[in-house]
């Protein structure tokens, strides 16, 4: 089992890797195109800097979820999650305890509004309602925040379970 989740995880941080790398790519195009069309051709384009900024959200949550899974964000004790047996079960599991605790609400949120109701979660909310100069639906740029976070908690029950499995192999 433990294994089966290091692999998706580990897949799914490889997509992940390559949508950030993509984005960041349409984001610097996106830019780049507008200084150009504005200071050379002296016709800056309405869309470039909408779809800059939403490359960066989409580029800035996947790279997110990469250092995640890296073990690159910001953490209180590095040294500790570097541990093995139980003390390294007991690092993860307060690691996981403080990410849960950011992340489910989140996901919650996203998918349900007040109520439970669905109808009034941030996609559903989003769903209605299109870019400014682009014309698509907010949602495609929107779901980029659940998804996120749905790929941290993957690294996160993978690090559990890894966490578990060396636990079991130490004894």
């Amino acid at each position: 089992m433990a294994q089966m989740l290091d692999r998706l995880s580990a897949g799914l941080n490889r997509a992940a890797l390559l949508g950030a790398a993509i984005a960041v790519a349409v984001m610097l195009f996106a830019a780049g195109w507008q200084v150009i069309a504005r200071y050379l051709l002296n016709q800056p384009p309405v869309w470039t800097e909408e779809l800059a900024r939403f490359s960066m959200v989409w580029g800035g949550l996947l790279g997110a979820t990469c250092a995640f899974r890296f073990r690159s964000d910001p953490t209180l004790f590095p040294e500790a999650l570097n541990t093995t047996g139980t003390r390294g079960l007991i690092a993860t599991l307060i690691r996981a305890l403080g990410v849960l605790c950011f992340i489910l609400p989140i996901l919650w949120f996203s998918f349900l509004g007040p109520g439970a109701n669905p109808a009034r979660g941030y996609l559903a909310r989003l769903a209605g309602r299109q870019t400014e100069t682009m014309d698509l639906p907010m949602v495609v740029f929107g779901i980029a925040i659940p998804l996120a976070f749905i790929l941290i908690l993957v690294h996160v029950l993978a690090e559990i379970a890894r966490a578990l499995a060396e636990l079991k192999d130490t004894r």
